[in-house]
């Protein structure tokens, strides 16, 4: 079995290069354009070589100027990068050597490119977000299958319950309030309620409102240092990925604090 710190370094590496193509994910999809070419340079059109690709290093070594032109390549790619490496870290320090890691980092990367889609374009692309569905099941089977352990049927059941429950959820404030939140939200609910489930009613439950939450004081700050308006849209995508994030790092010990408090 792979040491936890050699699991962690790897996990970090892995995100290292899922992060660089997150940055391609990110400005390509919302403009319906493939991920599959090679990356160029937005201003002189040319290729980035391979040895301009590799993440982080590349931008320092280019002193943050394509090779070409010399125009600026924006701080935002390394950032992702190394945010994407940071949260697989976590994510493989939090799970060890589990065969539940593979679904967390797919949810990781998927986070990561919706929220900065989410923020660019107040849009949750299908492209993205329906294709969570089966992928994030079959990993979740995987993960309940647990080759060589114990299987964990009943979390399966559990995520496919959670997933239905928070789509509805959401659908019903939709129609209810109509204007305050987007269908691509309530699309991924359903795929943010099978994730959190699988790991927990508590994850689930501290998820669900944890979105809320952090949604509301951004809102609530943004009113009182007049940066928004009321009527003005604010992407809810981010709180709730964040919030799931959170649900599945620490619902556990946040439901027992809550539940703490109340006895």
């Amino acid at each position: 079995m792979l040491p936890l710190a050699a699991l962690v370094t790897a996990a970090a590496v892995l995100g290292l290069a899922v992060g660089s193509f997150l940055n391609v994910v990110v400005w390509r999809v919302p403009r319906d354009q493939s991920v599959v070419p090679g990356s160029a340079c937005p201003r002189c059109g040319h290729r980035i070589r391979a040895r301009d690709n590799v993440p982080l290093l590349s931008w320092v070594l280019l002193r943050g100027r394509c090779r070409d032109c010399g125009a600026a390549i924006s701080t935002r790619y390394p950032l992702v990068e190394a945010v994407t490496a940071a949260l697989f870290a976590g994510a493989a320090a939090l799970l060890g050597p589990s065969w539940a890691l593979p679904a967390l980092l797919y949810l990781v990367a998927v986070a990561v490119a919706l929220t900065l889609i989410d923020l660019d374009v107040h849009r949750l692309p299908d492209a993205i977000v329906l294709p969570a569905y089966p992928v994030g099941a079959a990993l979740l089977v995987l993960a309940s299958a647990n080759p060589g352990g114990e299987p964990a049927w009943g979390a399966l059941a559990r995520a496919a319950a959670g997933g239905a429950g928070l789509l509805l959820l959401y659908l019903v404030i939709a129609l209810a309030y109509r204007g305050g939140m987007g269908l691509g939200d309530v699309k991924l609910a359903g795929v943010l309620g099978m994730f959190l489930a699988w790991f927990g009613w508590d994850a689930l439950a501290v998820g669900a409102f944890a979105a809320f939450l952090l949604g509301g004081v951004l809102a609530l700050a943004l009113l009182a240092t007049g940066r928004a308006r009321r009527g003005t849209g604010i992407p809810f995508g981010p709180w709730m990925l964040a919030g799931a994030l959170l649900g599945i790092a620490a619902g556990g010990p946040v439901a027992d604090w809550y539940l703490g408090l109340l006895t």
